[in-house]
């Protein structure tokens, strides 16, 4: 079974070229913040140089990324005196490490991968959260016959290599009362959709309600869904946008002015979805096509999943979250340390 891990040659690469510089300021937390960034003096807003910054996307550009097109197709980055690079990855276990080994400024990742990372020792932190509760949910075909978790007891489960999926699952299938070890998992990677029109799974987790069961119902594909949170899996921030300590500490300003311009961004396209979405599908591209009917039932599901309705300000972070994500990790087994949630995240203020 592959897991995201950290090999021995990123691990070189990160003590080469970004030696962890943990600030004073950055190592204090302020109760239900996290602590707020440190902001050591970096180019002004109104310099004739913008600063540039590189931020790598989690996958190709779609609906989740909209509000960060918005921001640079409306001036929001210039106006912050930023010079911003919109970056999909070559491969989706890169983002993090190449942040990590101060080869990009942020990257947007997973609540759990944070976790996972400075459990090994990287020196990773998230800054904001981006989607504020799980798109990831376990689907089944409904010629399997699974109503239910418990009943995948027999079946086949793809998953993209992660055994955090993995985990999941099993946690799903234990809470339903069913046997965990009576589901065979197989790695597709991230052939998820392939694995389930040709029917060499039954099931997959790690595809994306707003993506993956889309575009699978919109081919015919008949699904039940699974909510991971139906079966005492934890509420979970499923976007975040991540940086190193180092980089925090060297670049806090910039970093906040990119959120503020982000956050506009945000408002824009909350306000004027059919204009974001119209520069959105401009970033497709032959290997990556983007279907608007399809993106703009994505968007339409992520607003509020991103906003929470209000309940909170745009990519605030709370302690709960990170302290439940955390414990949950923990209880499968996948660490052992013990992380506290002021490790793994800082509020921009």
């Amino acid at each position: 079974m592959k897991r995201w891990s950290w090999s021995n040659k990123w691990r070189k690469m990160i003590k080469a070229t970004a030696p962890v510089v943990l600030a004073a300021s950055l190592a204090a937390c302020g109760g239900e913040s996290g602590g707020s960034a440190s902001s050591p003096s970096q180019t002004p807003a109104n310099s004739a140089e913008p600063a540039e910054l590189t931020v790598l996307l989690d996958w190709y550009p779609n609906a989740v990324h909209s509000f960060l097109y918005a921001a640079e197709s409306q001036g929001y980055f210039k106006e912050a005196g930023l010079k911003v690079k919109l970056q999909p990855p070559s491969d989706t276990n890169d983002p993090l490490k190449l942040v990590a080994a101060g080869q990009a400024d942020l990257a947007i990742s997973y609540q759990k991968q944070i976790v996972l990372s400075r459990a090994e020792g990287i020196p990773l932190v998230s800054v904001a959260a981006i989607v504020r509760h799980p798109l990831n949910q376990l689907m089944a075909l409904e010629s399997s016959g699974a109503k239910s978790p418990k009943d995948l007891a027999g079946k086949k489960v793809g998953y993209p290599s992660f055994d955090l999926d993995v985990q999941t699952v099993k946690s799903m299938v234990e809470a339903d009362g069913g046997d965990p070890s009576k589901v065979e998992f197989v790695d597709v990677g991230w052939d998820l959709m392939p694995a389930m029109t040709t029917k060499r799974v039954d099931a997959i987790i790690g595809g994306y309600v707003n993506h993956e069961k889309l575009i699978l119902e919109k081919e015919g594909v008949k699904l039940q869904t699974m909510n991971p949170m139906d079966y005492k899996v934890p509420d979970f921030y499923e976007l975040v946008l991540a940086t190193s300590d180092e980089t925090l500490n060297k670049k806090g300003d910039e970093i906040r002015r990119f959120w503020e311009a982000a956050t506009k961004g945000f408002e824009y396209t909350k306000q004027n979805p059919g204009p974001a979405l119209k520069e959105l599908l401009k970033q497709g591209s032959a290997n990556f096509p983007l279907e608007k009917d399809i993106e703009t039932k994505s968007l339409e599901m992520l607003i509020p999943l991103m906003d929470d309705s209000g309940k909170a300000v745009f990519g605030q972070q709370d302690e709960a979250s990170w302290k439940s994500a955390i414990e949950w990790i923990r209880n499968t087994g996948m660490i052992n340390k013990d992380i506290q949630p002021s490790e793994v995240y800082k509020n921009l203020k």
